[in-house]
């Protein structure tokens, strides 16, 4: 199994910026495909953003223009840069990733980190 650790959650006013961190815990993780996921209370979870292995990036609708994904494969990190929060963007934000470990197709899910935007 591979475990991915996020960070960077937290509360912020509308128009303020957040930066979210996924790592997975294993260097030898050969990740596909990285995103990050939100479900806020009462709703489904949804695709906020993916980055593939070849840097194909896809954004959800409502977050074009505001949020940008990237990643670092060395330190098989990828980054959520969040500008222009609303208070709809208010959820719980999982981070999803999917690759090879060694011989064995994987996905993974973090724990998930709370983003809160006040009005």
């Amino acid at each position: 199994q591979v475990k991915l650790v996020e960070s960077g959650g937290g509360e912020v006013q509308a128009g303020g910026s957040l930066r979210l961190a996924c790592t997975a815990s294993q260097s030898t993780f050969s990740i596909a495909n990285i995103g990050w996921y939100r479900q806020a209370p009462g709703k489904e979870r949804e695709l906020v953003a993916v980055i593939s292995s070849g840097g194909t990036l896809k954004y959800a609708d409502s977050v074009k223009g505001r949020f940008t994904i990237s990643r670092d494969k060395g330190e098989n990190t990828a980054y959520l840069q969040m500008n222009s929060l609303k208070p709809e963007d208010t959820a719980v934000y999982y981070c999803n990733a999917d690759g090879w470990l060694v011989t064995t197709y994987l996905e993974s899910w973090g724990q998930g980190t709370p983003v809160t935007v006040s009005s």
